[in-house]
């Protein structure tokens, strides 16, 4: 009797696309919350977001956005980045959860 075992679509390897932009969201989620302690930090970087577009939260989510696209255009072209579904919704994960701890500690801990 013999054994057969079948690769589940998240053992296979995403497109490069895929894996980049993925790993692009979750170094975003870490970048995001890094801003945000730097703009409640510092009353000055705070008003120069505003003064940039009207307001800190509009300047905030344009940097989020900027660093996704570079960062996911970037590293979409690299080949040598091959991840499974299973590595890349951990990293996905991975990056939610410490972008959210980074924040949730930065206010439980500021004074």
């Amino acid at each position: 009797m013999t054994t057969e075992t079948h690769a589940t679509q998240s053992d296979e390897f995403v497109s490069s696309t895929t894996a980049g932009f993925g790993v692009a969201y979750a170094i975003t989620c870490i970048v995001n919350a890094l801003i945000m302690i730097v703009k409640e930090s510092s009353e000055a970087v705070h008003d120069a977001m505003a003064a940039i577009t009207g307001h800190h939260w509009v300047t905030h989510g344009l940097l989020d956005l900027f660093v996704f696209v570079v960062l996911g255009y970037i590293l979409s072209r690299n080949d040598r980045l091959r991840m499974t579904g299973t590595g890349l919704a951990s990293t996905i994960v991975g990056g939610t959860v410490i972008g959210g701890l980074i924040v949730v500690g930065f206010f439980v801990f500021a004074d």
